[in-house]
């Protein structure tokens, strides 16, 4: 098993084994020295288990403003059009390259991709591998990593972004590398880095109830707001519509895709009921889908919605959605014989690291991409299948950055001092935190979840306030365990959800508050915030 020494001194460090560091690894690779870091498995994270697949401009009938266009409303007048239509214009030659390193597409003809529809997209535009596109992604871009000689170390847990700030250095405060955690041993390694990358994805274990892996505890951009970089909009956290409803399984989604292909929303009297709530009924954006749902369950007192696919012949279902079919029947659910039931659960951040263009943030030397990152492309929605878009997109651009921004500072950095443990003890009460960690889910699943009220919000802030002084308290009195150090990031995450939510007195997108129920012009701009605005 491969480990990390006590001390690292690489030009590139990526945090994160998605889509957008292994892109960003890639790209780098061939002008300097890479290190990639994962927290678990390599392969372990948001992307391997992205079912729909990556949005482009592919069709004979499609063209880059339409996608644009689309993008544009579904983010609810927030959306960077800059940012938007990078990622668009760029988004076709970023799936060539996948193709060119083995992903391997399903495909109508040998020269010709089989393209799919998600809501919210007004042509089918969406390349993917079956029902398992982000597995396929995430199999080829390791490969290439591997043919490619790149250091990927799994099972380390980055605790910090090291900063010449907090270490009294001269000059503007900047980002020289970060501490990490052993998962294994105990052992916390200084790893400095002429670039600093966060790709760690998103943060939706947040929520009591998510799509993500456990893995996805908001780490970046905790790490970022400790160092001093700018984070904005997280308030506009996306609930996916369709997750699994059953006792025994976890975090399963069911892929936007099955809306696409003629899946009918029901509730538990069997009536569909989108057409109430919207004219494009399930081809709504997805936050208009999962108010929906709520609304409906809560209006009936169902304890879920069902996803009805029995009017399409089995072959169908099995051929384009393989893993949901025989995940389905797994729980005692065959899908061509009766609806799925469903209820939404948090899924994608939309907020993050503020960056530019460039993947930039405003701390330098560390650069934000993916789900970490608040690029401008998402707006206050994200558009089903932007996500790996914007990884590959962002994730080379960054890497183009990095290069040149190396080349201009050079390879010397100053000497980091050790970790430094100082009195620490051995963790006594592991109760504390998983019992604070079940806290935060669940009070923000409660108070800030897919309908908020200004009252939950405030008492969301006066209960989270208590409990990241508790954690801090516990943070610097113990050693550090990887639960330890995820519990203190999902804290921040939380406040700064909380804190985005409070100031935007509107309701738009993803941020819907019942005291403000309509969108506010004077509220198109970001909620931006910095180190101490939560203090």
């Amino acid at each position: 098993m491969t480990t990390l020494p006590a001390r690292e001194n690489v030009d590139f460090l990526v945090l994160g084994g998605g889509v957008a560091g292994l892109t960003f690894a890639l790209e780098a690779a061939d002008h300097g020295s890479v290190l990639v870091l994962t927290k678990r498995q390599r392969s372990e994270g948001s992307t391997q288990y992205a079912q729909g697949g990556i949005a482009g401009v592919l069709g004979a009938d499609d063209a880059p403003e339409l996608h644009v266009q689309d993008t544009l409303v579904a983010g609810a007048g927030l959306c960077k059009r800059e940012a938007v239509e990078v990622t668009v214009r760029e988004g076709p030659d970023r799936l060539r390259w996948l193709i060119g390193i083995g992903v391997e597409f399903d495909r109508e003809a040998p020269d010709k991709l089989h393209l799919t529809r998600e809501g919210g997209h007004s042509r089918r535009r969406i390349a993917h591998a079956k029902d398992t596109t982000g597995r396929e992604v995430e199999r080829a871009l390791l490969a290439a990593c591997d043919a490619k000689g790149i250091r990927i170390v799994e099972d380390q847990v980055a605790i910090d972004v090291i900063t010449s700030g907090k270490l009294g250095l001269g000059g503007p405060n900047r980002a020289l590398g970060a501490y990490v955690l052993d998962r294994a041993s105990g052992d916390i390694t200084t790893v400095t880095a002429g670039v600093t990358v966060l790709a760690t994805g998103g943060g939706g274990k947040v929520y009591l109830y998510t799509s993500n892996p456990d893995v996805a505890t908001g780490d970046g951009v905790a790490m970022a707001y400790r160092a001093g970089a700018t984070i904005a909009n997280m308030e506009f956290f996306q609930f996916h519509p369709t997750c699994l409803f059953h006792p025994q399984a976890k975090s399963f989604l069911i892929s936007e895709a099955c809306r696409g292909e003629g899946g009918i929303l029901r509730n538990g009297a069997g009536e569909a009921f989108m057409s109430r709530y919207d004219p494009r009924k399930e081809l709504a954006p997805r936050d208009i889908v999962a108010r929906s749902i709520d609304a409906e369950m809560k209006r009936r007192g169902d304890e879920s919605a069902f996803l009805d696919m029995t009017h399409l012949p089995k072959s169908f279902l099995i051929e384009h959605f393989p893993n949901i079919y025989a995940t389905c029947k797994e729980f005692g659910i065959d899908m061509a014989v009766q609806p799925i039931p469903v209820v939404p659960a948090a899924h994608y951040m939309c907020g993050g690291v503020v960056t530019d263009l460039m993947g930039r943030t405003s701390l330098p030397r560390l650069f934000a991409i993916g789900e970490t990152s608040c690029t401008g492309l998402h707006g206050a929605n994200r558009l089903a299948s932007n996500s790996l878009l914007e990884g590959l997109v962002f994730g080379r651009r960054a890497a183009l950055s990095a290069v040149d921004e190396l080349g201009h500072v050079g390879g010397t950095l100053p000497t980091i001092p050790d970790w430094n443990p100082g009195a620490a003890l051995a963790p006594e009460e592991g109760v504390v935190v998983t019992h604070n960690w079940d806290e935060v889910r669940r009070l923000m699943w409660n108070y800030v979840g897919i309908v908020r009220t200004q009252k939950r919000l405030e008492r969301a802030r006066t209960r989270l306030a208590l409990l990241r002084a508790e954690i801090r308290e516990y943070y610097w009195e113990y050693r550090l365990t990887p639960d330890l150090v995820e519990l203190r990031n999902l804290a921040d995450v939380a406040m700064l959800i909380v804190e985005c939510a409070r100031q935007r007195k509107e309701s738009r997108g993803l941020h819907y508050l019942l005291d403000h129920p309509k969108p506010d012009d004077r509220w198109l701009r970001d909620t931006v915030i910095t180190r101490g605005d939560l203090e």
